[in-house]
């Protein structure tokens, strides 16, 4: 695959490199990190995503130089003709949000860079591996492939918040000692202060989100005998914390805390619909969850959306809770508590009152 891919940069002269819709620091990083290693090597690239970065990314050096689309004619022709469409940490059309259309017709080729599972067809080249710990692995894999002496702090920053972030701060199950091995080489090579990096991710926060975070464990619930942890994020706890939808990022990781828990589901509510954040630990995986709700993801970190209001979606995913978690336990062990049907008709209540 690193022969394949080597060969179409080499015969290529422009390119454009885009990611998913709410990247997050993989998706970033890596978009970021290849964009500027093809650049390094005389090549032509537009860089374009269809949302900016989440506030504790805007540091990221060379974040700037990625295009939000509008859908103007300028980066739609930039899309055209363009000789590869290099699309990195998603495989499904889908999650390009409004860049799927150009991409999909343009006449370049496409080229997929990812680590997730159940990839679509339509790319001509791909360099995928599920293993891997994270799309910037796959990055850092490619440009070792050309020349290590490549990687300049600029890269290295973003392949280690790549990589960093999508593996926890190295203490998911998808780290190995290769990628602490590939780790050390992007410090070594970029000179990186690790401490640095960071605070600027995760030492950034605002009173707001702190607030938030206040109000979502106070919803906290545990089933099935504490193995599922839910917290619910209502649109109204987000205008009274005065927080915004940055501040919801890495919430549902709270719940994975809690001993015994091993699935944790975050529900939030949008003015769309209802976001769904499946995440897991130990044996127990998520991503075939998420995708009986029309979503995907990775084995323990998948998502969904729904269109439809909270109120309705949290008894669905909860009802259908033990079909994933292989649960022995009784079956009414899943069912809404006396508290949670208390709250969904006081959030009724609410939304009746305030559309008066």
């Amino acid at each position: 695959m690193t022969t394949e891919i080597q060969s179409l940069i080499d015969r290529s002269d422009t390119f454009v490199v885009t990611t998913h819709t709410r990247p997050d620091g993989d998706a970033v990083g890596s978009q970021v990190a290849f964009g500027r290693f093809l650049q390094k090597i005389g090549k032509a690239v537009t860089l374009v995503g269809v949302d900016g970065p989440a506030r504790n990314l805007e540091w990221i050096p060379g974040v700037d130089d990625v295009h939000v689309f509008d859908g103007g004619l300028d980066l739609r022709e930039r899309i055209d003709r363009a000789d590869v469409i290099a699309v990195v940490d998603t495989n499904v059309a889908d999650r390009l949000g409004s860049l799927a259309e150009p991409i999909l017709h343009a006449s370049g080729k496409k080229v997929v860079i990812d680590h997730h599972p159940n990839g679509e067809s339509w790319f001509d080249v791909r360099y995928v591996r599920e293993s891997a710990s994270s799309t910037g692995e796959l990055v850092f894999e490619l440009i070792k492939a050309r020349d290590l002496e490549i990687i300049d702090h600029e890269i290295a920053t973003a392949l280690y918040v790549a990589i960093m972030t999508d593996t926890g701060s190295f203490r998911y199950s998808n780290v190995s000692a290769r990628v602490h091995r590939v780790v050390a080489d992007i410090i070594e090579q970029g000179d990186l202060d690790p401490e640095a990096i960071h605070q600027n991710l995760y030492d950034s926060g605002t009173i707001h989100g702190l607030r938030l975070l206040s109000a979502a464990l106070n919803t906290v619930s545990l089933r099935y005998d504490g193995r599922l942890g839910y917290m619910v994020i209502s649109s109204r706890m987000l205008t009274e914390a005065g927080a915004d939808r940055d501040d919801t990022e890495g919430l549902v990781n709270y719940l994975l805390s809690i001993e015994g828990v091993e699935v944790a589901i975050l529900f939030f509510e949008t003015e769309a619909g209802t976001k769904i954040s499946f995440r897991s630990k130990g044996t127990v995986e998520v991503h075939d969850w998420a995708a009986s709700f029309g979503g995907g993801g990775h084995r323990k970190a998948s998502g969904a959306f729904l269109s439809t209001p909270l109120e309705s979606v949290l008894p669905r995913v909860l009802d259908s809770a033990e079909k994933y978690l292989g649960s022995t336990a009784d079956n009414d062990a899943g069912t809404l508590s006396s508290e949670d049907r208390e709250y969904l008709s006081s959030l009724m209540q609410i939304k009746a009152r305030d559309t008066k």
